[in-house]
């Protein structure tokens, strides 16, 4: 895209110029904002009223990513094929090489990595599928020339925080609210709690996988619990 392209909504050059080179899009007018977008989408051949592209705050610049929606297109409007090539866990990370291909028989490979340190059962299996998924759409942003992040960087990205911007108007509504993380588990009151011998073995289970910081206290509490479940058993 042209300097150009947005020199026509306003005269603030120097504006424009910053968004080119430091990729900053809180520098721009609201309306500027509309427009910059939509000249993206119109270059790419995407369909703007689908919000192929959202907003986030990353290193302290405002600027787009590439949802779903805009990889998906890209992938149908450039016939691009992608295949992975190759899987593999490499200390804790598993990751994945997808290839991509245009007609015109231009080739690009990327990866997509996950953190798989501990995981199992379903959450392994969803981790997998979004190194995957990650490495897929990657490499179809890296063939269509985009050198932005996707919606699976930037959910494991903890620098980025995704910002609401009205479509319409281009103005900056506000950061997404983020759920609060969940409390860690009480594993004292878990042990209290427990009312059998097998109970209090889960909770044990439970202590040992996230490892808390007061494993010395927890121990001598289990130890404690488990005397006066075995002397309740012995009693009846």
């Amino acid at each position: 895209m042209t300097s150009n392209a947005l020199a026509t909504t306003s005269p603030d050059m120097g504006a424009i110029e910053q968004v080119l080179v430091a990729g900053d899009l809180s520098k721009l007018t609201a309306a500027q904002r509309v427009t910059y977008y939509n000249r993206v989408c119109e270059s790419l051949g995407l369909n703007p009223l689908t919000r192929p592209f959202a907003y986030i705050v990353l290193n302290d610049k405002l600027t787009l990513y590439a949802r779903k929606d805009a990889t998906d297109q890209l992938r149908s409007r450039n016939q691009i094929s992608v295949e992975v090539v190759s899987k593999e866990t490499t200390d804790d990370l598993f990751v994945v090489v997808a290839r991509a291909r245009t007609p015109d028989g231009r080739v690009d490979e990327d990866m997509g990595a996950v953190d798989v340190k501990g995981l199992t059962g379903e959450k392994r299996g969803n981790a997998l599928m979004k190194a995957m998924t990650k490495a897929k759409r990657r490499v179809t942003l890296s063939i269509c020339g985009l050198g932005m992040a996707d919606e699976s960087d930037v959910e494991t990205s903890p620098d980025a925080k995704p910002v609401t911007v009205d479509m319409q108007t281009g103005e900056i509504v506000g950061e997404a609210i983020q759920p609060p993380p969940p409390p860690p588990p009480d594993f004292g009151a878990m042990i209290d709690g427990a009312q059998t011998l097998e109970a209090l073995a889960a909770v044990a289970a439970q202590i040992s996988k996230a490892k808390p910081g007061n494993r010395t206290e927890l121990q001598k509490k289990y130890l404690e619990r488990s005397k006066a479940l075995t002397g309740d058993q012995a009693a009846q």
